[in-house]
């Protein structure tokens, strides 16, 4: 079997260095001409998109240049949809094309959400922030619609000045979200197979800055399992509305003890990196065997598992790794708040982990790599 991705990021090499072992090959779409694959150097064969891909022989040309894959697959949702429905004319296309359309424009997803009766934050779509007003209170929060990822094309509005200044940019398809002062962030990461069967991993709580993750431990604490089985039920209605396959993520916040879904992803996530060490089957090979049509693998955690992005590193951090963690370098070239590897840890022990992790971020301050 063959599986084309789309997208030549870290993600991608990830997703490949979990199906070789499978004997599943891999071919990849680089559909942004900026975009560097030393992620996916030596994994597969690398087709860049032509500006006219869009004219049918260069269609069926670009299928046979990534060796006639059984299956499409993404990287992320940010993916052309009308290059998704043509290839999808030579094999399948997995998750499907409506999940990630769904997923891919804040609007829909929160149509989606507002559809399945899950809770999200109030909003407002494409109104100019001073009419907003009317039904949301300061501070808001305006987020694009499309290609708004790790802090980026965000505002903040927190006064009525911010408010006429944005209003001034002529922003153009924006959601305009209350503020909303959560306890916690979680996610929960799952996977649906072509049969239906869904597995999740272990809820996960993640710390951010600046809109960008910085780690993650799971389990997150959650007394009596109680949010661990709402955001379950919550996923799951989800996977069966899009008849998804492949693996989901949704990320949440706690308030007053309930949760509240911030947005899904369909994808493998940068929350489920933990998965790599501390679940008997990692998100990535569990998307590769969805997609390719296998039994799941089983997603039961060993233990204790954390997971630290290396954010604008210049360069790995070997040294600072003890025998409990290990480093996942892209090999991407380096720029300021670019995620450009992270470092798994493990532990029985959640109290160890924790100073393990200290310990870590510690050592990375103390060597000026970070």
């Amino acid at each position: 079997m063959r599986i084309a991705i789309v997208g030549c990021g870290q993600l991608s090499r990830m997703l490949a260095l979990a199906g070789l072992p499978l004997g599943i090959k891999f071919s990849f779409i680089n559909d942004n001409l900026q975009q560097v694959t030393d992620c996916v150097d030596g994994l597969g064969r690398v087709v860049t998109l032509t500006k006219n891909w869009q004219e049918e022989q260069n269609i069926h040309k670009l299928y046979n240049l990534l060796g006639k894959p059984d299956v499409i697959t993404v990287e992320k949702e940010q993916v052309d949809i009308e290059l998704l429905k043509a290839l999808q004319a030579y094999c399948d296309v997995l998750p499907n094309i409506e999940a990630i359309s769904a997923c891919q424009h804040r609007y829909r997803e929160k149509q989606l959400l507002e559809k399945l009766s899950i809770p999200t934050s109030p909003f407002a779509y494409s109104l100019p922030a001073s009419e907003a007003l009317k039904v949301l209170q300061l501070p808001m929060v305006v987020k694009s619609c499309s290609d708004g990822y790790d802090g980026k094309n965000q505002w903040v509005l927190k006064t009525l000045a911010d408010i006429e200044d944005f209003d001034h940019l002529n922003i153009e398809d924006y959601i305009i979200e209350a503020w909303i002062k959560f306890e916690r962030e979680i996610s929960l990461v799952s996977v649906r197979s072509k049969n239906g069967n869904i597995e999740h991993y272990a809820l996960t709580e993640n710390t951010h800055k600046n809109g960008i993750l910085l780690q993650s431990i799971a389990p997150a604490v959650d007394q009596n399992n109680t949010l661990a089985l709402k955001a379950q039920t919550y996923m799951e209605s989800v996977l069966n509305a899009l008849d998804y396959v492949g693996v989901l993520a949704m990320e949440c916040f706690v308030v007053d003890g309930e949760l509240m879904i911030n947005e899904l992803a369909p994808r493998v996530h940068n929350s489920g990196h933990w998965t790599q060490a501390g679940s008997i089957t990692c998100q990535f090979e569990n998307h590769i065997r969805a997609v390719a049509g296998l039994v799941l693998g089983s997603t039961e955690s060993l233990g204790t598992a954390g997971m630290i992005n290396l954010i604008g590193n210049e360069k790995p951090p070997m040294t600072s790794l003890s025998a409990l963690s290990t480093l996942h370098w892209y090999n991407k070239s380096v720029k300021p708040q670019r995620k450009l590897g992270h470092v798994n840890f493990f532990d029985k022990d959640r109290v160890n982990l924790v100073q393990q992790m200290d310990n870590f971020e510690c050592d990375l301050k103390l060597n000026h790599i970070r």
